[in-house]
């Protein structure tokens, strides 16, 4: 259940990135060293939350979880201490605008990084999608059917939070993505993930473009995405527990 209910707030990617954004923006730093730190922070906090959960040379799904709460929690108060302290006049609004997320900053100079970040983490989950089948099946089965666990888990960590990290470095944190889509296309193909890993790749840059045009379109200054998605995530998310009554599938 808990693995199927992961999303990048859960691991502690997002709260580490935004604090070091925020971190970036109150440094006076330029738009180039907001999206390093917080490329930097989001990497660093989920290092933290892996390591945290490590139990005698295991990754428990529920030890992994728990310590991202935690992790996100401490990285969540780190950042209401910068916004405490930040200029009102300057510092807290750009702040507050960034953790909404936008993709109005994003030009075709970060593209090369952003690509190849993007790239190298997606290929490595379509590249090892017939093993998270087995690993589904719980630790003690894939085990007996000869996959290493553990060496599984750390290039799942690494693949997803490399692409985590650098879409909110570039957009800031934009929520209920990672939450809702996979959902959706479990329900639209099914649990194999052979199949629901690119169609979830693929469903989810379309629905993210279609929010970010929407935002551009009913108000004349741009609406922050993370606004947009959770109006439309929530409620549909909602709809996703009443309709499965907590099968996934």
């Amino acid at each position: 259940m808990f693995h199927k209910l992961v999303s990048p707030f859960v691991l502690g990617v997002s709260a580490g990135a935004g604090f070091g954004a925020a971190l970036a923006i109150v440094m006076e730093g330029s738009m180039a060293t907001v999206q390093m730190l917080s490329f930097v922070f989001g990497i660093i906090a989920v290092a933290i939350t892996y390591f945290t959960s490590r139990v005698y040379k295991t990754t428990p799904i529920l030890m992994l979880v728990l310590s991202g709460m935690v992790v996100s929690a401490l990285f969540q108060s780190l950042l209401s201490l910068l916004k405490y302290t930040a200029d009102t006049e300057d510092k807290l609004p750009a702040i507050v605008f960034w953790l909404m997320g936008s993709m109005g900053s994003v030009g075709l100079k970060d593209l090369p990084f952003a690509l190849l970040s993007i790239t190298v983490g997606s290929s490595g989950l379509v590249l090892i999608r017939w093993r998270l089948n087995v690993l589904s099946m719980g630790d003690q089965e894939a085990r007996s059917l000869g996959v290493n666990t553990e060496l599984l888990k750390g290039i799942i960590v690494v693949c997803t939070t490399l692409i985590s990290s650098v879409v909110v470095a570039f957009c800031g944190i934009i929520g209920w993505v990672g939450l809702v889509i996979p959902h959706l296309c479990r329900m639209l193909v099914g649990p194999d993930h052979r199949v629901l890993i690119p169609t979830a790749l693929s469903i989810g840059a379309a629905y993210l473009i279609l929010i970010d045009n929407l935002a551009r379109i009913i108000s004349p200054a741009e609406v922050p995405l993370g606004i947009l998605t959770a109006l439309v995530g929530a409620p549909f998310f909602m709809f996703l527990l009443r309709k499965t009554k907590g099968g996934w599938g």
